[in-house]
């Protein structure tokens, strides 16, 4: 296998893509999309294999983001049948019954049904208290002295979306043990983003028994309104509700550490960008924009999968088979972002795809932008020296070995 990431074809077709991809991942994308097929059947190895059809065009992925054929109810149910989530340990539907993982008219009906607790307001709402949080974390760097090493993902990326989902939840007392295990999976050496069952096991106990309080003593949080949102009789079951927690917690998290940790490093590794954003800190929502686009933080979305025959560029993809979008190379695709490589605050960045489009954008894009803008404005007026550390400038980023998530799993800085 080559050091770009690619492998050996497989005898149906299939390109194995080696672990290296993971490290450098663009231009093998751009190898992909560079063939204008549309699509390329594949097998990406690491810790968590991702094999189907990837898409790559940014015109092919916004199109199969909204293409109903491409299903997820199947994909979930297929899933399955291979020895999925209700097979073997842990705790199965619990954590998969969420619109996610949904069509219409499910989706529809959860959609409707969480967007009455998860509202603009709430989001807002939220400024304050992510703004304590993030100075909080600050406040624990400050203790580290000159010329010492700080893992910002471990000890900021990661921790505040965190902190803030918890706090959204009303789950923030007697949470500590949940976030550090949680912590520990993302953060661990061996770690690749992913829960491991007993973390998964153990958070959906929490959010069982906080369920329970919630239903006896309800306060001002998402999963009190979770609870008592209703539409014409309808509600939210408790197995979609305890998913759909979950789903907060597993998507707000990973998205926003992703986002945060990405940004810094850009910035990190283009000094006359970081040079520009000091000058004028207004450009801090644009360098949101740019590392979404840039370096998506969740680059191929959960996987489709086909109900019939789909055509896309030139190549037909076969009923029953699973279909990856990868975002991560639609925001790069050249005839929609000129010189899409270059990392640069001021192009203009609409129509990137990192939170999806669709009935699927995500629904927590607006908190994942503020807790960025918060995160990235703190960051840099507290540490005006931040800069990479020794064994950042001598050693590549390592990234985690996961198809859908793009992230550091570190990121050592020097704050003064």
């Amino acid at each position: 296998m080559g050091g770009d990431g690619m492998g050996d074809g497989m005898g149906d077709g299939t390109e194995e893509v080696d672990t290296s991809f993971f490290d450098h991942p663009h231009p093998v994308l751009r190898r992909w999309r560079e063939r204008g097929d549309g699509a390329h059947r594949v097998r990406i190895l690491g810790e968590a294999p991702l094999e189907g059809w990837v898409i790559t065009g940014h015109a092919a992925c916004k199109a199969a983001l909204a293409d109903p054929r491409l299903s997820k109810n199947a994909a979930t149910e297929a899933f399955d049948r291979r020895g999925g989530a209700d097979e073997g340990p842990g705790p199965g539907r619990a954590l998969t019954a969420h619109m996610l993982n949904t069509d219409p008219p499910d989706h529809t009906r959860l959609r409707r049904l969480v967007q009455q607790a998860f509202t603009v307001r709430r989001v807002a709402a939220l400024r304050p208290v992510i703004a304590a949080h993030v100075e909080r974390l600050l406040d624990g760097m400050d203790a580290v002295e000159g010329g010492e090493e700080v893992d910002l993902v471990a000890e900021f990326a990661v921790p505040l979306p965190l902190a803030v989902v918890f706090d959204l939840l009303g789950a923030s007392d007697g949470a500590a043990e949940i976030l550090a295990a949680w912590a520990a999976t993302l953060t661990g050496e061996e770690g690749d983003g992913e829960v491991s069952v007993g973390t998964a096991e153990a958070l959906v106990g929490h959010i069982r028994a906080l369920l329970r309080h919630k239903r006896t003593r309800p306060g001002d949080d998402l999963l009190s309104e979770l609870i008592a949102a209703r539409d014409a009789g309808d509600r939210l079951t408790e197995p979609e509700i305890t998913s759909m927690a979950f789903l907060l917690v597993a998507a707000g998290h990973q998205t926003t550490a992703n986002l945060i940790a990405n940004g810094v490093h850009a910035l990190l590794t283009h000094p006359e960008q970081l040079a520009a954003l000091r000058a004028d800190p207004a450009l801090t929502g644009a360098l949101t924009e740019e590392v979404l686009r840039h370096e998506s933080p969740f680059s191929i979305a959960t996987m489709r999968y086909a109900t019939e025959p789909v055509t896309i560029g030139g190549t037909t993809i076969p009923a029953g088979d699973f279909v990856q979008i990868a975002m991560l190379a639609a925001n790069r695709d050249p005839a929609v972002f000129p010189d899409p490589d270059r990392f640069d605050l001021t192009r203009p960045t609409a129509g990137h795809l990192a939170f999806g489009h669709g009935i699927h954008h995500c629904l927590g894009a607006p908190l994942a932008r503020l807790q960025a803008e918060i995160a990235f404005t703190a960051l840099l007026r507290r540490y005006p020296g931040l800069r990479p550390a020794p064994s950042a400038r001598t050693a590549e980023p390592h990234w985690r070995q996961n198809p859908r998530h793009r992230g550091l799993r570190s990121l050592p800085v020097l704050l003064r």
